[in-house]
């Protein structure tokens, strides 16, 4: 239930804090009192628009703000976990218009729109002056139906076969698509593939091909400069072995009279060892050097052909590769199409007999909450002064030329929400065939017909609070008693906030509230009053006889507030 409300600088509301109560909370109060301005601070606190005009003159921000005690409700709970608020007894739900934008809390932690108008669809159902035209547009019955939690379980498996059959067109069309492109392309294609097959693309390293084209390159010069190395051993001229050895005696000579020497010779010996080996690797190189011109053009040719495709093509060698796979693998498919579409067109059929169970348990389903949905308005709608209603919910397959599914021998078109076409009819007069709801000409009856469906969709959905902004519109007298006689009853399932012009309505209240505007200063402000018992008898006296209330409008009052709460 809403525990209470706060609004500050909304319209004409200055600030105010109003506690509710369970059961049938009643707004009264003048046309132009402000009642209208509730209603929109609390459809701003449950995440729908709100303009900046909201903000009252000379003020930065409006605010709206609503403490609702919430029971055990796993989506909800669910919902605020999943965006990091924590779950308590107690939602502070919260609403801020600047001129800059809007901001949404909840439990002071801040949310997305979004994510307070989720919150506020589980808790709260705001019914407004003219919701009631919504049953009036054929394509919001089915949505009555599937607001019956036997069809949601049913819906939710139709939606997951759905969105695979879509997949799958999607995936199809696609596929026709490619075929119809590739087509067009497979010549060139072809082409390509020979070109850079023909050239070896994968077996060519580049680090190798370089270094096996230098090598060959400079055969000779290798050649001549290991030869150079290899004979500096067997010079007549002083050659550098004999050199290093006259310096390795002569050293060791030293050395054993000057210790100072031992690390030049240790030098001496070292060098030894290392011309010997550079020598002697000199002349093992010598006979694998490789010359090879043949072998040299033809490496030569090998790397002019990469260079000319890596140009041709705008790509590296890596990309020529990779390209050459990808055009193989569209020329696989388009030698392959008529078998991949039919492959494709198997799990289509597959698809479509799972898309038909579905759809047929969606079918039958909704057949049978739109029979029991029939009988329990009749009965709600027996207790408003319509006795002899009744209401025929038809659920017709949507036939196509082209459907998905083929039921008892037709072709059926599919959607999102099913295969179903949902509607509802009605007389509300004895002996008389039910037409179209959109056919019924007095509003008071589709009112009535509203607040049947909202006080059976109440008790199926467990909603905490309902809130009804002039349900009575059209109806008077002894039928407006009636219809408050029926709120009063649905407040025992879940609380209720209700703003009438109908002192029959008015007198069935648990708690009473009075909507006026008054001047304080050069402004004009809308307060919200608790009204005591007896504020609650002249409040109902108000409402029969007008301003001038006499003794007898007072005594009129008390006992229409006594046989209803009485009878209640």
């Amino acid at each position: 239930m809403i525990k209470s409300l706060y609004i500050k600088d909304f319209a004409l509301i200055d600030e105010l804090e109003v506690d509710f109560e369970e059961g049938l909370n009643i707004l009264t109060g003048q046309t132009g009192a402000g009642k209208s301005i509730i209603i929109g601070a609390l459809n701003m606190i449950l995440g729908e628009r709100a303009d900046t005009d909201v903000i009252r003159q000379g003020k930065d921000k409006a605010i709206s703000e609503a403490t609702i005690r919430v029971g055990e409700d796993a989506d909800l709970k669910a919902l605020l976990e999943e965006n990091e608020v924590e779950f308590s007894e107690y939602l502070i739900l919260r609403r801020e218009i600047r001129n800059t934008g809007s901001r949404a809390f909840i439990n002071d932690t801040p949310v997305n729109i979004s994510v307070l108008k989720a919150a506020g669809d589980l808790l709260v159902d705001l019914h407004g002056q003219h919701d009631h035209q919504l049953l009036l547009k054929e394509e919001n019955h089915q949505g009555v139906i599937d607001g019956f939690g036997e069809v949601e379980p049913i819906l939710k498996e139709y939606k997951a076969e759905y969105k695979k059959m879509t997949e799958l067109q999607k995936e199809l069309r696609s596929l026709q698509k490619r075929e119809n492109e590739l087509q067009e392309k497979t010549e060139l294609y072809r082409f390509q593939v020979q070109e850079l097959e023909e050239a070896r693309l994968g077996e060519i390293d580049l680090e190798q091909l370089e270094s096996e084209m230098n090598l060959l390159d400079n055969a000779e010069v290798l050649d001549q400069k290991a030869a150079a190395i290899s004979e500096m051993a067997d010079a007549d001229d002083g050659n550098i072995v004999q050199l290093l050895n006259f310096l390795k005696l002569n050293l060791e000579d030293l050395a054993r009279i000057e210790p100072e020497f031992e690390n030049y010779l240790k030098e001496i010996n070292a060098a030894r060892v290392s011309v010997n080996e550079a020598i002697a690797f000199a002349e093992r190189y010598r006979n694998s050097i490789e010359f090879n011109p043949k072998r040299l053009e033809e490496l030569r040719r090998r790397q002019s052909e990469l260079n000319r495709l890596q140009k041709k093509y705008q790509r590296d060698l890596p990309q020529l590769i990779s390209y050459l796979h990808e055009i193989q693998r569209e020329l696989s498919i388009a030698d392959n199409f008529d078998l991949e579409i039919e492959k494709l067109e198997n799990q289509i059929q597959m698809q479509a007999k799972e898309l038909k169970d579905k759809a047929v348990l969606l079918h039958q389903t909704r057949l049978k909450i739109g029979e029991e949905l029939a009988v329990q308005i009749q009965q709600e709608l027996a207790k408003v002064g319509i006795p002899h209603s009744k209401l025929d919910v038809r659920v017709d397959w949507l036939l196509s030329d082209n459907g998905w599914i083929e039921v008892e021998g037709k072709q059926i078109e599919c959607n999102e929400t099913g295969c179903d076409d949902v509607r509802m009819f009605i007389s509300t007069n004895k002996g008389e065939e039910p037409k179209p709801l959109a056919k019924i000409a007095s509003g008071g009856e589709i009112s009535r017909v509203m607040l049947a469906l909202k006080s059976i969709l109440a008790k199926e959905q467990s909603l905490p609070v309902m809130i009804f902004d002039e349900i009575d519109t059209g109806i008077s007298g002894e039928i407006s008693e009636k219809v408050g006689a029926s709120m009063r009853k649905l407040s025992e399932h879940c609380q209720i906030i209700a703003i009438t012009h109908q002192p029959q309505i008015a007198s069935q209240a648990h708690k009473h509230y009075k909507v006026a505007k008054a001047e304080e200063g050069e402004r004009t402000v809308s307060k919200i009053i608790p009204l005591s018992d007896e504020e609650h008898i002249h409040e109902i006296a108000s409402l029969m006889s007008g301003s001038q209330i006499s003794e007898s409008a007072l005594n009129s009052a008390r006992e229409l507030i006594e046989k209803n709460t009485f009878k209640n």
